[in-house]
C-alpha cells in the first residue's frame, strides 16, 4: 500500500481518516461504485413532489435532478419529469430530448403512456427520466382546450404507478417533478399530480419575491382541485457563508416557513454550475465536492423525514 492510500485508509491501523478530505474522497469512490452509505428507508407509498418557483434562477432544475440523483445513490427508485419546455432536467440526465422523442408533451396532449417515455439514467441504476422536448413550449395554449386539461399529468402518473406495479421487480420510491419558472397550466399539471410541493430559495436578496405569488397558487390548487397539496420542503440554495446577506436570508426564511425548511443548505458552487454542461448531475460530475456531498445530506434529510399520511402515494 502505498504512503498515500495508507494515510487516506487510516494513520492507525483499521481506523479511518475522519478529515473532510477523506470523507470526500470516500463518498466519491463510492458515488463512483453506484452506490453511497446506507440504503435510504422506503417511504410506505410514493411520495410525488413538485419541485416550484416561479422566480428564475433559484436553482429549481438544479436541485430536482441532484436531489433525484442523491437519492437514486442512497438506494431509492426516482423518477424524474421534466415539464420545463427548455429540457434543462433532460440535459443534466443525460437524456435525449430533442423534437423526435417521445416525451412529456405527447403524454400530456396525445394521452401516450407514460412508461413509453420514460428513459434510464446512464450511470445511475434506479433513475429515470421523463424528458422535455421544445413542443412543450405550446403545450400551454394546447391544453386549454382539452378535457380535464389540469389533471393530465396527475392521471399519467397513476397509470405508471400500475404500469410499475405489474412489469417491474420494485416500485418507484420518489417523483419529482420540474417545473417551468411559471404559474401556468403545466405547473398546474404539477399541483394536482403531487401531494407535496417542494420549494427551492436562492439565498440572496429578494429570495422571498414571488414565493407569496406561489403560495396563493397553491391554496387555489388545494381549494379546487388538489385537497391533499402542502409544502413540505423548502431547501435553501446558493448559500455563501462570507455574506452577512445569506445569514440574513436563511434567517428570514426559516422565520416564515418554520420546520418546513432542510437544516441542509446548498453553497454556491462552480461545480454544481458546470455539471450540466457534460449531461451530468455533479453526484456524478464531481462527487467529492461540497454542492454533492449538500445535495446528499439533503436527499437523506428529507427522506428521513418521512411522508405523513396526508403527504404519501401517487394521486389516483
Amino acid at each position: 500500500m502505498s504512503d498515500g492510500a495508507a494515510q487516506l485508509s487510516g494513520s492507525n491501523a483499521g481506523e479511518p481518516d475522519d478529515t473532510p478530505i477523506a470523507r470526500a474522497a470516500e463518498t466519491a469512490l463510492r458515488v463512483l461504485a453506484g452506490r453511497v452509505g446506507d440504503p435510504l428507508p422506503r417511504p410506505g407509498a410514493t411520495r410525488v413532489l413538485t419541485v416550484a418557483n416561479q422566480k428564475g434562477g433559484v436553482g429549481k432544475t438544479t436541485t430536482t435532478v441532484n436531489l433525484a440523483a442523491a437519492l437514486a445513490l442512497q438506494g431509492a427508485e426516482v423518477l424524474v419529469v421534466d415539464l420545463d419546455p427548455q429540457g434543462n432536467a433532460s440535459t443534466a440526465l443525460g437524456v435525449e430530448h430533442h423534437s423526435e422523442v417521445p416525451s412529456v408533451y405527447d403524454v400530456l396532449l396525445e394521452g401516450r403512456p407514460l412508461a413509453e417515455v420514460v428513459a434510464p439514467v446512464e450511470g445511475i441504476e434506479g433513475l429515470w427520466c421523463a424528458p422535455a422536448t421544445i413542443d412543450l413550449a405550446g403545450a400551454e395554449i394546447e391544453l386549454v382546450s382539452l378535457v380535464a386539461r389540469e389533471s393530465r399529468l396527475q392521471r399519467a402518473l397513476a397509470e405508471y404507478d400500475e404500469w410499475c406495479a405489474t412489469h417491474r421487480s420494485v416500485r418507484l420510491d420518489y417523483v419529482l417533478i420540474d417545473c417551468p419558472p411559471s404559474l401556468g397550466l403545466l405547473t398546474v399539471n404539477a399541483l394536482v399530480a403531487a401531494p407535496e410541493v417542494l420549494i427551492p430559495i436562492q439565498c440572496e436578496y429578494y429570495a422571498l419575491e414571488g414565493v407569496g405569488q406561489l403560495l396563493r397558487n397553491i391554496e387555489l390548487v388545494r381549494a379546487h382541485l388538489n385537497p391533499d397539496l402542502q409544502v413540505s420542503t423548502v431547501l435553501l440554495t446558493m448559500y455563501d457563508g462570507r455574506t452577512r446577506l445569506a445569514a440574513q436570508v436563511v434567517d428570514e426564511v426559516r422565520a416564515h416557513f418554520s420546520e418546513t425548511v432542510l437544516r441542509t443548505t446548498i453553497p454556491r458552487s462552480v461545480r454544481i454550475s458546470e455539471a450540466p454542461s457534460y449531461g451530468q448531475t455533479v453526484m456524478t460530475y464531481d462527487p467529492g465536492s461540497t454542492g454533492a456531498l449538500s445535495y446528499l445530506e439533503a436527499a437523506r434529510e428529507m427522506a428521513l423525514r418521512g411522508a405523513g399520511p396526508d403527504t404519501a402515494g401517487v394521486p389516483a
